[in-house]
């Protein structure tokens, strides 16, 4: 990639921070990490962002920006079934991945949960609007228990991330994803 072409710092060490914050967790990340991982040299994390908190805000936006793009991509599909279906698959692309860190997203938001600085609610409004997102799709399928399927389909993703992050067992994730498959096949009217 040329340099011409090559995000900016501060698109770096946002799409840096995500992957770090996966893979290492909120109290464990240092501002180095993500720099060494955005290949930035720390001292100019400090240009772009004060603090860790800014940080984490950050790479919030960025999961926003990657669930609007997935959004973009899956409105393309004729059909609300298969919009779903492709959104599971995608959940389940990289079983390995969650064995070992668990549900990138859900994760963060039950780390950040656990502090008082508001963070937990900006990763949850991202989530809620993939669940809405979820929900509308149920309802274009002439569903009207939407919102009951959209949690429900949500919540066996992140039953099954945290069974396969806990047991480091990717065949869960390969599992669980052929049976909700089946289930929203289930449910077309």
């Amino acid at each position: 990639m040329t340099d011409s072409k090559r995000p900016g710092k501060r698109e770096r060490l946002a799409g840096a921070a995500v992957q770090v914050l996966h893979e290492r967790g909120v109290e464990k990340t240092t501002l180095a990490d993500i720099a060494r991982a955005a290949d930035v040299p720390v001292g100019n994390v400090y240009y772009y962002f004060k603090t860790k908190d800014q940080l984490i805000q950050a790479a919030i936006d960025e999961h926003g920006r990657e669930l609007d793009t997935l959004i973009a991509g899956l409105e393309q599909l004729p059909t609300p079934q298969e919009r779903l279906k492709a959104l599971l698959r995608g959940w389940m692309s990289r079983p390995d991945v969650t064995a070992r860190y668990g549900c990138p997203t859900g994760t963060l938001a039950s780390e950040l949960d656990k502090r008082d600085d508001g963070l937990d609610k900006a990763i949850a409004g991202v989530m809620r609007r993939l669940l809405d997102w979820v929900e509308t799709q149920f309802a274009a399928m002439g569903r009207t228990d939407a919102r009951e399927l959209a949690v429900g389909l949500f919540a066996s993703y992140q039953g099954v991330a945290l069974l396969t992050n806990t047991f480091r067992d990717p065949e869960l994730m390969t599992v669980e994803g052929r049976r909700l498959e089946r289930w929203i096949d289930s449910l077309a009217v």
